[in-house]
Formats: C-alpha cells, sequence, structure tokens
C-alpha cells in the first residue's frame, strides 16, 4: 500500500491561503526569497522523492502556469532549474470537473476523487502527495491520509483557506519529526496512528 501525505506551507494560524488565495506570507517561490534557500531545498528534494503528486484545481492552477518554464526563465537560480525539472518528471494526477486537460506528465481525473485515490493507495509504487485544501480535505475525512507535514511561517493572516477540514471524528497522530529554518518556520511531521 503507498503512504500518502499532505503536506503544504501555513501561517501560524492554520491557513495555507489568507483571504483573495494572498500567499504573500509564506515568502514567495524560490530560492531567493524568504526563508531561503534551505526550505526551497527541502520542497525540491520532496517533489524529487515523490512518486506520484495529486492536485486538487486551484493548486494546480497556482502551479501550473509557473513550473513548467521556470527554470528557462532568465535569471533562473540552479535551485529553480533543478526544481522546475523535477516538477515536470513527477507523475501528476489532477482533479477537477471543470478544466478539460492537464500537461506536465498529468493524467486528468473527473470521477470520484476519494473512490480514486483509494485505488492509487491500494496500488504499486512510491509515495504519494497530496495538495490542495478541498482535495486533502475529502482524502482527511474518508481517512485516507497517513502523514502530515505542516510547514509553518510565523504569520497570522486571520482568515483564508485552512488547512485542515472539519472532521467527523478525531484523528490521532504521532510526531516524528520536527525541524526548523530560517525565517522562524518550523516543519513539523505526524503520522496517523
Amino acid at each position: 500500500m503507498r503512504k500518502l501525505t499532505f503536506a503544504m506551507n501555513m501561517t501560524l494560524d492554520g491557513y495555507i491561503a489568507a483571504p483573495g488565495d494572498d500567499l504573500g506570507w509564506s515568502g514567495g517561490e524560490g530560492p531567493d526569497s524568504s526563508p531561503g534557500d534551505e526550505l526551497f531545498r527541502w520542497w525540491s528534494d520532496r517533489v524529487a522523492a515523490t512518486g506520484l503528486s495529486l492536485y486538487g484545481r486551484k493548486l494546480w492552477e497556482a502551479m501550473s502556469p509557473h513550473w513548467p518554464t521556470a527554470g528557462e526563465q532568465p535569471g533562473a537560480t540552479p535551485a529553480v532549474i533543478e526544481f522546475a525539472r523535477r516538477w515536470r518528471n513527477m507523475p501528476k494526477v489532477v482533479f477537477s470537473s471543470t478544466i478539460d486537460r492537464a500537461g506536465w506528465n498529468t493524467r486528468l481525473v473527473t470521477g470520484d476523487a476519494v473512490a480514486e485515490i483509494t485505488r492509487l493507495k491500494a496500488g504499486d509504487g512510491g509515495p504519494m502527495d497530496i495538495g490542495g485544501a478541498t482535495l486533502a480535505g475529502a482524502a482527511m475525512r474518508a481517512g485516507l491520509i497517513d502523514e502530515y507535514v505542516l510547514v509553518t511561517h510565523p504569520a497570522l493572516v486571520g482568515g483564508g483557506t485552512p488547512f485542515f477540514t472539519t472532521l467527523d471524528s478525531w484523528v490521532n497522530l504521532n510526531l516524528v519529526e520536527t525541524r526548523t529554518f530560517p525565517g522562524g518556520v518550523v516543519l513539523t511531521r505526524y503520522e496517523t496512528r
């Protein structure tokens, strides 16, 4: 059975995006932005180790216009070039009923997301990551997530898109890793019991 991880940047008050889908609190995308190279390399290494990445539509629409060609842009650093290559090469599944195609080593699923994630988990292959609040929320409620990785930034935004969804029952977790990054960013990694 494949392992499914939900990993996202989030604010201290628990949001993955501020109102209006504002991500300004996260310091941007790339190694030259706060909190810098170390966290960017961590995310890049995570992409390299992922066997399959599952995207909700909104996260896909945020990532897909930028990363396929980011490494070819003037001034692209070696770290950005490497991340863009890893991202393009990583197999991806996008769950959406409103878009009609997705490129860059990506398969589009328009049907029941929970059924498809359950099928994918039961198959062979490397670990899977899931991203996007709505998609991850459905997987959370279905009990499909094996690990939560919270990359917490020292910002309070007061509202927006929460990392966690409302659950019907408790989920007990074991802390398996903590790590600090420059700028006060703290990574915590939990496995479900």
